[in-house]
């Protein structure tokens, strides 16, 4: 009987039975029912890598939305409310690149408190202790320390070196004028800082403008230029080339003109940062502890995205060292950040 009763499934199956559904992981599931937005201070250059990077995150790892939102117009109020309509409308996890680091701690505290999963990502807050779950980002006053120490070498180890900075709103500013300091205090007084020029990162007729200033006033003595805002760093390659001047620059990033630059020799060297990896991994990490399959084992951590001297050696190549650090990024989150 049990012989004709499988004969007769199997003839019934051979007809066309359904295979059965695929097991679903729970995880899978649970990740794509997660919203989350990557929300910068406002519209930079640096942050059109967010983007892609959260789009590749979203479809790498399963997860249901990974919205951008640079609307904030580098006003943290603005920013605040960006951040409470994001929650109103269903979003649970945030990349954030706070536009005051004194005032976007309190922003964090009050996310979290209502159960939201925040990170800090490309700056960390100011205060001693961060409320968001850990601020991933460069190490800005090494990245601004190996961009020094390059310049110090093109100009020969010494001579007049000009510094041309970011927004002192950023606390990341501050950071990167004492890297700068400490690798001009390293030559003994053979090089001179000649001046720190902050504020100049905000858009490119500014910075073209004091480049310009600068240029017309210094322009015979400097030696070299070290740039570590990605607005100011464009205009120093333009305004030196333009003026024909033989002054060293390092800049910061790799926009196009500045690689151009470093392959026709015009520019020495360039600190790339790596803000795809913050954002791949800043998105994998948040959706981790926002589907609770892992929690932190310390709050507040920094942990450095990671920066690298781009020059002519290797500025064909240099990618390969930024994905090489994402993925390592992963595994130092596994291993000292979050407990899964």
């Amino acid at each position: 009987m049990r012989l004709r009763a499988a004969a007769a499934l199997a003839a019934v199956c051979a007809a066309g039975c359904a295979a059965p559904p695929p097991a679903v992981d729970a995880n899978a599931a649970r990740s794509h029912a997660v919203r989350l937005a990557l929300v910068p201070g406002g519209p930079h250059p640096y942050f059109t890598a967010w983007k892609p990077a959260g789009e590749r995150a979203a479809a790498d790892f399963g997860i249901g939305e990974v919205a951008y939102d640079d609307t904030s117009n580098w006003d943290q109020e603005a920013q605040n409310r960006r951040l409470d309509d994001l929650a109103a409308r269903g979003y649970t996890a945030f990349g954030v690149f706070g536009v005051s680091a004194v005032d976007i701690n309190d922003t964090f505290g009050n996310l979290t408190s209502t159960g939201l999963v925040v990170a800090a990502l490309a700056s960390c807050p100011a205060a001693e202790v961060n409320l968001a779950a850990f601020c991933l980002a460069t190490d800005v006053e090494r990245a601004a320390y190996l961009g020094a120490k390059a310049a110090i070498a093109a100009m020969g180890g010494k001579g007049d070196l000009v510094h041309l900075t970011g927004n002192r709103v950023d606390t990341n500013t501050e950071r990167r004028m004492a890297g700068v300091r400490h690798a001009v205090a390293e030559t003994g007084g053979s090089v001179r800082l000649l001046a720190t020029i902050a504020d100049v990162d905000t858009d490119a007729g500014t910075a073209d403008a004091a480049v310009d200033a600068l240029l017309d006033e210094h322009g015979r003595t400097i030696d070299a230029v070290v740039a570590t805002g990605y607005v100011p760093a464009v205009a120093a390659v333009a305004g030196v080339g333009a003026a024909g001047l033989p002054i060293r620059v390092v800049a910061i990033d790799d926009d196009p003109v500045i690689l151009d630059g470093i392959r026709d020799g015009s520019v020495e060297a360039t600190v790339v940062q790596n803000p795809e990896g913050q954002a791949y991994v800043g998105a994998w990490a948040l959706t981790q502890l926002a589907i609770g399959e892992c929690t932190l084992r310390q709050p507040g951590v920094f942990v450095d995205s990671g920066s690298f001297v781009v020059d002519a050696g290797n500025v064909d190549t240099y990618d390969a060292l930024r994905e090489a650090k994402t993925a390592a990024l992963r595994d130092e989150f596994l291993s000292t950040v979050l407990a899964c």
